[in-house]
């Protein structure tokens, strides 16, 4: 009998989640019915957005019930198929979950991933995917960056932050990263090109607000939610944006409901003008080709650099999830399954 390894939910986590939150479990590897496939899981997608799956609440997603395969992003070889559109040898990219294999019927997925010697699969986390296309379409449409324009990013040195730090400086804007370290700020500056880099963990956030944006803030790309909002509403413009991506410092909370207030001075949006405004990538998939076209281009022109973060085993799944939170991740978190 082959044997498919998973991760399953066994407990709702109270704060930062702990491998006894979940069970691994040996099961056999399924056949493929008519109109399936399957998936041989080679990369598994580690995002702040996996926490909040284990919340008994609904969110923009169903919860997951106890006893669930944990759910995640990942890419994989077909093995077997059943399905036309699908044949094997094709790579594939979709919410398989923290597992070896996984049977589908192509639901969801619109193309396999393109079979180019050049972009090794895990570019497809680190650029292209559903990170870049959060960093795209969130600058882009949502924050609606403008030449001479001062951009301030939270989370600066993560996935997403990363490459919308670079996306702000193609299109002419002073950016200003905000991160935990000072290696990470280094980085943000000497290697991305961020204008300034300021690392909250050592540093008055207020006070180099105010000397890195003299002239105001005309956007706030937020990751992170929580106080650091506050600081950037006393400084924005007129009509200034905030694009709200995620609140990575609130996850492990158990509900939204626990998060912490709000900021005291959200009436700044007010007498700014100013916008403030969530978004999911989801809501972009029918435009991706764009997207994807404008990422592979920039990338090929040396405008855009990222990095990945590759855990090895499937067994280190759950300890891996919480680099995303203390901080120790570089780049885009991923796991290398087998």
């Amino acid at each position: 009998m082959q044997t498919n390894h998973q991760w399953r939910t066994a407990r709702r986590p109270v704060g930062l989640a702990r491998p006894s939150d979940f069970q691994w479990r040996e099961e056999p590897i399924p056949e493929p019915g008519p109109g399936q496939f399957l998936v041989n899981i080679l990369y598994l997608s580690l995002d702040p957005s996996n926490r909040t799956w284990l919340w008994e609440q609904q969110d923009y997603l169903p919860p997951l019930a106890l006893g669930d395969v944990m759910g995640g992003g990942a890419i994989g070889r077909i093995e077997k198929s059943n399905h036309a559109d699908f044949p094997v040898g094709g790579h594939v990219m979709g919410l398989f979950g923290w597992q070896e294999y996984c049977m589908h019927d192509g639901s969801g997925l619109t193309a396999l991933l393109p079979p180019d010697p050049n972009i090794p699969l895990t570019m497809h986390y680190g650029l292209f995917g559903h990170i870049g296309l959060t960093a795209y379409f969130g600058l882009l449409d949502i924050g609606k960056p403008k030449a001479g324009e001062t951009l301030v990013v939270s989370g600066a040195a993560g996935a997403v932050g990363s490459l919308v730090g670079q996306i702000g400086k193609i299109q002419g804007c002073r950016v200003i990263g905000i991160a935990g370290s000072d290696e990470k700020c280094k980085w943000l500056t000497s290697e991305l090109g961020f204008d300034a880099a300021i690392n909250y963990k050592r540093e008055s956030v207020p006070e180099k607000l105010s000397q890195h944006c003299a002239k105001g803030i005309d956007i706030y790309f937020d990751n992170v939610g929580g106080t650091l909002l506050e600081p950037v509403l006393d400084r924005l413009n007129l009509n200034a944006r905030i694009v709200v991506c995620g609140a990575i410092s609130q996850y492990n909370h158990t509900a939204v409901s626990e998060f912490d207030p709000g900021p005291r001075n959200i009436f700044r949006l007010v007498t700014r003008r100013a916008r403030m405004e969530g978004f999911l990538v989801f809501d972009y998939w029918n435009r991706a080709g764009e997207g994807i076209g404008a990422l592979a281009q920039w990338y090929g022109q040396g405008k855009l650099k990222y990095r990945v973060d590759v855990v090895e085993g499937l067994k280190n799944a759950p300890v891996a999830l919480n680099k995303l939170y203390d901080g120790s991740n570089a780049g885009k978190l991923i796991v290398k399954v087998v």
